[in-house]
């Protein structure tokens, strides 16, 4: 960097910058607030999702280890973050991220090895975001989330505590009552033991959640040709199917993000082995 500026940036200024005071999610927001709300309206949509960036040959440390990946159905060593997006029409704002930090060392007596785990998981840091995002008083009719988020602790704390609406991915196995009725003398059925179509919603209540809930059933074609099934939820009872999916394939942009903030900012590409100056150089990242 400092040769293609011709030294008008010194290395040494690069590394200052690096090992400063941590950067974050307050400091992330001070640099996008005014974008946001230039931009925002009363139908944005705060997308939150994590990524794993791999990184097999760094030594391992609290934010360096190993995570289970979805898409690989293995576990990896890397960096495991957590990113919220504010969505207006087309244009998307990140304002907060969590780096998901294991900060605990446990003997596992089945390994027989020593291995990690975080005193705040996932859905803790997905809480903390959502109520960071309310403080900084930014707008958002949505959360929108996949299935690992769709707890009902998250369900009920928007609908309960934050009045908004919610647009959650749940998995098939997930337990519902048809009626009021059912779930108060403990009638639960599957999900994907209901007999209903593609692109059809059923009002149902979920087992431990607070409010009735819209569930549609999704059948979508993969690229190898492949069918697969979506079941989505929302406490919105008012909105149309079509509708529903189609707010919902907003969560798509942070998809994007993650691949462009991996690809085109080199998100995990930190020639450094201090926690630090690793966390700082995703800060000026997700900046760039």
């Amino acid at each position: 960097m400092s040769r293609l500026l011709d030294g008008q940036i010194s290395h040494d200024k690069v590394i200052r910058c690096l090992s400063q005071a941590e950067q974050g999610s307050k400091e992330l927001w001070g640099y996008v607030k005014s974008g946001v709300r230039e931009a925002e309206n009363d139908d944005g949509a705060l997308i939150l999702d994590d990524t794993i960036e791999e990184k097999p040959y760094t030594d391992e440390n609290g934010i360096v280890c190993w995570h289970h990946s979805h898409t690989k159905g293995c576990h990896v060593k890397g960096i495991n973050l957590l990113t919220s997006l504010v969505r207006y029409e087309d244009i998307t704002f990140p304002i907060g991220f969590e780096i998901i930090k294991k900060d605990l060392k446990y003997w596992d007596e089945k390994a027989q090895r020593e291995k990690r785990r975080a005193s705040v998981g996932k859905n803790g840091l997905f809480e903390k975001l959502v109520h960071q995002a309310v403080r900084n008083n930014v707008k958002f009719k949505w959360v929108l989330a996949d299935s690992w988020y769709g707890t009902t602790g998250n369900m009920n704390l928007i609908h309960d505590k934050l009045r908004k609406y919610f647009i959650f991915g749940i998995k098939s196995n997930r337990h519902v009552a048809l009626s009021l009725e059912a779930k108060l003398s403990g009638h639960f059925q599957s999900v994907e033991s209901l007999d209903f179509k593609d692109g059809e919603c059923k009002t149902v209540y979920l087992r431990g959640t607070t409010p009735p809930v819209q569930l549609l059933k999704k059948v979508f074609t993969n690229k190898d040709g492949s069918t697969g099934t979506l079941y989505l939820v929302t406490n919105d009872l008012t909105v149309a199917a079509d509708h529903l999916y189609d707010i919902y394939k907003r969560r798509w942009r942070i998809e994007e993000f993650h691949k462009s903030v991996k690809q085109n900012a080199s998100l995990a590409k930190f020639p450094t082995k201090v926690e630090r100056t690793q966390r700082n150089h995703i800060f000026a990242s997700m900046i760039a």
